[in-house]
């Protein structure tokens, strides 16, 4: 079975993508033409226009969740952030399918820049 990723995008459209395995929440959603990840760094933790809110990881709070815990870089760039940071803040290029979840529900900040 493949990871999958829900993105909800700002109107509350929910869009639903099968991810390959290691493949990152922001390349998923580039590679399947889904709105609202620009990825300009191409997932070096270096712009956060990739920023997403974790909502749910494998069905459970994120709080809860197996994430990886957050890189010093990829803290520093969420202070950068478009749209305010909140606790369910990440770069979505930090987060890799079947690695570190095989589903979850993301939702899209209004403005990546």
């Amino acid at each position: 079975m493949m990871p999958k990723i829900t993105y909800v995008e700002t109107g509350g459209t929910p869009v639903e993508v099968e991810a390959e395995p290691g493949q990152s929440v922001m390349r998923t959603a580039i590679l399947n033409g889904v709105r609202g990840i620009v990825g300009e760094c191409g997932g070096q933790a270096m712009c956060a226009t990739c920023h997403v809110f974790v909502q749910r990881v494998d069905g459970v709070d994120p709080a809860q969740a197996n994430l990886p815990e957050m890189s010093d870089d990829e803290d520093e760039m969420l202070d950068c952030t478009a749209d305010p940071r909140q606790d369910a803040s990440r770069l979505g290029c930090q987060l890799a399918a079947g690695t570190h979840f095989d589903d979850i529900v993301v939702q899209l900040p209004e403005s990546q820049v």
